[in-house]
């Protein structure tokens, strides 16, 4: 053995959501797949730009399409044609999501793999990743760079000792999962390695009180592996190394699935590396397992500091207004003129 395992194509496989849920769906967040999805919304999702869909709801969100065209000025014919090619609707699709959101009240998005959390900014603070609309699940989609490892079967096998085994079996499935607001402080990841679960690591890395108390571990660390041990372990069939993230209760007495990851370097290995949880493991002392990571103090080396998460991705929203629908030349001169605009108005 070794400090990570070889992972296959099928084993990369068992971790999509599709996958698993099935056989957890009792202890996680309620959740609709769809799937397959249309070649043409794939293609959406790897266009250029942050266009919003027809018929999608675009009235209910704060983004509109901006026109640097007036409405007198002549507009060539080819560049007519330019404009109607990049408009997308998915009217089927946009039912399907409407139906989840009178199920549910609200959803949140993510792909087989992936959720669009880097781009949480772009709809209200106050209710991150809060879909009342299907213009709401697209324009998370869309500005989100997390998402991209899911559209590219290169990146879903990347480091796969037979990447092209399972590519034929590989399909982009949409997942609306029940949107509520919950303590991130309550999250944790846990790693599970010859089928020993060896560790649990706070996921916010944000400094907490109650994960400082000695007692309130014991009980953290009891739900943990009372979920493991009774739902997790009996039920798993892909493999004796994986992670899985729960979201603890508010009593800290149960705890739902979150998901599920492979035991690979594309895992955060959060407060532990692989080579500690590897030390762990070696060392066999079962006694003292699992083993908990929290961030003990304000100073804690891995501490959050007060800068946004995700700010690389973060832009104006004036500016993903103006980006619609434009390529980086267009979008650049649109850029400069609402500047002067702004300047002028000042």
């Amino acid at each position: 053995m070794t400090v990570l395992p070889t992972i296959s194509s099928a084993y990369v496989l068992a971790f999509q959501f599709s996958s698993w849920y099935p056989k957890f769906a009792s202890n996680s967040i309620k959740s609709t797949v769809i799937r397959p999805l249309s070649a043409e919304f794939v293609e959406y999702l790897n266009a250029d730009g942050v266009i919003v869909p027809e018929g999608s709801g675009l009235e209910d969100t704060s983004v509109r399409e901006y026109s640097s065209v007036e409405p007198d000025e002549d507009v060539d014919e080819d560049e007519e044609e330019e404009d109607a090619a990049k408009r997308y609707a998915f009217p089927e699709l946009d039912q399907q999501i409407r139906k989840a959101i009178e199920e549910y009240g609200a959803v949140f998005p993510k792909l087989n793999f992936s959720s669009p959390k880097d781009a949480s900014w772009i709809l209200p603070p106050s209710a991150p990743l809060k879909c009342t609309s299907p213009a709401d699940v697209y324009l998370l989609l869309k500005s989100s760079d997390f998402i991209s490892h899911d559209l590219s079967c290169d990146s879903v096998f990347d480091g796969c000792a037979e990447p092209d085994s399972c590519r034929s079996l590989y399909n982009l499935e949409l997942v609306l999962r029940k949107w509520y607001s919950f303590d991130r402080g309550r999250e944790c990841r846990c790693f599970v390695r010859n089928d020993v679960l060896l560790g649990i690591s706070q996921r916010d890395m944000n400094y907490y009180e109650f994960w400082n108390d000695p007692p309130t571990q014991g009980t953290i660390i009891g739900t943990v592996v009372r979920l493991w041990e009774t739902v997790i372990k009996p039920k798993w069939s892909s493999g004796q190394h994986y992670t899985f993230d729960v979201l603890l209760t508010r009593d800290l007495s149960r705890a739902h699935i979150v998901d599920f990851n492979p035991y690979a370097s594309r895992t955060d290995p959060l407060l532990f590396t692989y080579d500690e949880l590897w030390e762990i493991h070696e060392a066999g002392d079962d006694e003292k397992l699992p083993v908990l990571r929290i961030i003990d103090s304000r100073a804690h080396p891995a501490a959050n500091t007060n800068a946004p998460a995700n700010q690389h991705n973060m832009v104006p929203f004036e500016a993903l207004s103006i980006a619609s629908g434009r390529d980086i030349d267009e979008f650049s001169q649109a850029w400069q003129e609402e500047v002067k605009s702004s300047l002028h108005d000042d």
